[in-house]
């Protein structure tokens, strides 16, 4: 996969946190922020409203709110895939 550059705005404090933390695992700047970033979307990924809302084109501001109420209540149990079934439009 290519690599491209992208720019963003951090505060200073927070660049001499990766700063530091380069520097004792002996990382580039690139690879603690590529690293962190990896982290971070494999976390937001499992997260329910997003297993449950990426494939979905576009949601009102008042479906969200009802798969969020709905979701914020479910056990791990209720999470749990147990068969999946293609549907198509």
């Amino acid at each position: 996969m290519a690599t491209k550059a992208m720019n963003f705005k951090l505060e200073e404090n927070e660049i001499m946190d990766i700063r530091k933390v380069a520097s004792v695992f002996n990382m580039s700047l690139t690879d603690v922020v590529r690293e962190a970033l990896k982290e971070y979307i494999f976390k937001m990924k499992n997260d329910p409203f997003y297993r449950l809302t990426a494939k979905v084109q576009e949601a009102s501001a008042e479906e969200s709110k009802e798969i969020l109420d709905i979701v914020e209540n479910l056990s791990d149990d209720d999470m749990q895939i147990t068969s999946t079934k293609l549907f198509r439009a």
